[in-house]
């Protein structure tokens, strides 16, 4: 049987996408028997919705592999991307938007790929924001108290997965 986990998460950015904006993420992973895990980190410059990726993904890192996994969450474009294929849809349009632009946070949204392969389920589950969920309320505080902490954005290298070359091809 399949450990099952709540992951919340949320972030959180002021100034959203300006050269002074800082942002900052929290998960709060809970095991079934009511044990968590919570963790925060920052970063600048930085979009909220970088902010809400890291935090997906830091949850989900943290989780066991092969575990049942209900992702909570504020962002709709974190829920929709699994839950709606645009995931998916992004990887076969050679990371396009349906309008033909490139996709943002690409290199997490690769990350997240692999997450996602990780566990035998991730079901998202959307949240109103700042509507009185009380564990989405904590990860929205942590998530500010992280982007007062933010450390800058260190731009990791892209590393091709087993199988690629590491190429755009358009």
């Amino acid at each position: 049987m399949p450990e099952t986990f709540i992951l919340v998460t949320d972030g959180a950015c002021s100034g959203n996408g300006t050269d002074d904006s800082r942002g900052g993420w929290a998960a709060i992973l809970t095991a079934a028997d009511g044990t968590e895990e919570v963790l925060t980190g920052g970063e600048y410059p930085t979009t909220n919705n970088r902010m809400e990726l890291m935090a997906a993904l830091e949850g989900l890192a943290a989780a066991p592999e092969g575990s049942e996994i209900e992702l909570v969450t504020d962002s709709s474009y974190l829920a929709n991307a699994i839950s709606k294929g645009w995931l998916t849809g992004w990887q076969r349009k050679g990371w396009r938007t349906a309008g033909r632009q490139p996709v943002a946070n690409r290199d997490l949204w690769e990350r997240m790929i692999d997450e996602l392969a990780r566990h035998r389920r991730v079901r998202p589950v959307l949240v109103r924001g700042h509507a009185g969920h009380a564990a989405n309320e904590r990860a929205d505080r942590l998530a500010q108290d992280a982007a007062r902490d933010a450390q800058p954005r260190s731009e990791e290298p892209f590393i091709p997965r087993q199988g690629q070359l590491g190429l755009d091809v358009e």
